[in-house]
């Protein structure tokens, strides 16, 4: 188990959007990624009924929507134990295989730090 005191500032920032972004929105999960230019994505799970994103996919889209060439680090806030093989090749498909990505409780207490590889 990670502290997020143990990570820096610009983790600790999107732990703490990604955690904002579940609770505002009412969803099961909340993202952030941060681009290569130090800008910060934010989302939410989508679950209609013609599209279903995990909240990690959803902000790398809206990364790659806005143009991001690549990603620094990734979060997630969730009950799930692990993150899923779809979220770490979303991640993978911008960042490339080695960029973090952090899992943290709905507490932001960091359970597992993993790379997108």
């Amino acid at each position: 188990m990670t502290q997020s005191t143990e990570l820096d500032a610009e983790d600790r920032k999107i732990i703490t959007l990604a955690r904002s972004a579940r609770a505002r929105n009412g969803v099961p999960e909340g993202a952030a990624v941060r681009d290569e230019t130090g800008r910060t994505y934010v989302a939410g799970t989508v679950a209609l009924e013609s599209l279903r994103l995990s909240a990690l996919q959803t902000a790398v889209a809206m990364a790659v929507a806005s143009g991001a060439k690549s990603l620094e680090a990734a979060a997630v806030v969730s009950e799930a134990a692990d993150v899923s093989d779809a979220d770490r090749a979303a991640v993978r498909d911008l960042g490339g295989p080695a960029t973090p990505v952090l899992l943290a409780g709905p507490d932001a207490t960091v359970r597992a730090r993993v790379t997108a590889g």
